[in-house]
């Protein structure tokens, strides 16, 4: 990945944050890695913890940015939360995947939630 992308992709990042403490999730953790892959957010709402996938573009050239995690990505992301509710206790929590698509154009942001990807 290059230095532009990694730039775009914290920046899309910080946006979700912000997106989804205004709805009032509480941020866990971000950027949870392990040997499984690496999740973007982990939050908590409604007695969930959420997994979440950030996709960032400046534009739709290439698709979607949710069409970006296939299903290798959705496998890493599976394994990488199986690895966190374990770490953390909490394999008795109910837990969902979620995805955020953050579009940055024309210096406006338009921000997707998808939920439950998996």
């Amino acid at each position: 990945m290059n230095k532009y992308n990694k730039f775009l992709g914290q920046i899309g990042e910080n946006v979700a944050c912000e997106y989804l403490k205004r709805r009032g999730y509480k941020i866990l953790q971000r950027n949870f890695s392990c040997k499984n892959g690496e999740i973007d957010i982990i939050s908590y709402k409604d007695k969930k913890i959420i997994f979440i996938e950030v996709k960032t573009r400046t534009n739709l050239k290439y698709g979607k940015p949710v069409e970006a995690i296939d299903n290798a990505k959705k496998i890493h992301i599976y394994n990488t939360a199986k690895y966190f509710l374990y770490k953390n206790n909490c394999l008795d929590k109910e837990i969902r995947f979620d995805a955020i698509e953050v579009i940055i154009k024309n210096k406006q942001v338009f921000i997707n939630q998808i939920k439950q990807i998996l």
